[in-house]
């Protein structure tokens, strides 16, 4: 599989269980305890499995990243979390900032 496409599931699989951390209720309700284990236990294998072919400091900063601009859209959208305008500019800069480095050249070899 091609390591963009593992990287993108990493990402999904921490955004699920960074979600099912806040449904979880401290890790007091099983349900959402174990997908949280499992879905950060998933992403890392496949951050492990993109590290043999991209390079780690481009692979951090993509799933950081885009995984705290998605878990901010989770917020605002199941959480009723406020996002300010500055809230908007931060990820804007993240997002940008994950640009930037992939066109640098440190991109998949």
């Amino acid at each position: 599989m091609h390591p963009y496409a593992l990287l993108g599931i990493a990402i999904a699989t921490e955004v699920a269980g960074t979600t099912a951390l806040k449904f979880s209720d401290g890790m007091t309700k099983l349900g959402p305890s174990v997908v949280v284990v499992i879905g950060y236990g998933f992403s890392f294998w496949l951050l492990a499995l993109t590290l043999k072919s991209m390079p780690i400091g481009l692979v951090y900063a993509v799933w950081s990243g885009l995984g705290v601009a998605a878990i901010a859209i989770v917020g605002v959208y199941w959480f009723d979390e406020p996002l300010n305008l500055a809230g908007i500019a931060g990820l804007a800069l993240i997002i940008l900032g994950v640009v930037v480095l992939q066109l640098s050249g440190s991109g998949a070899h």
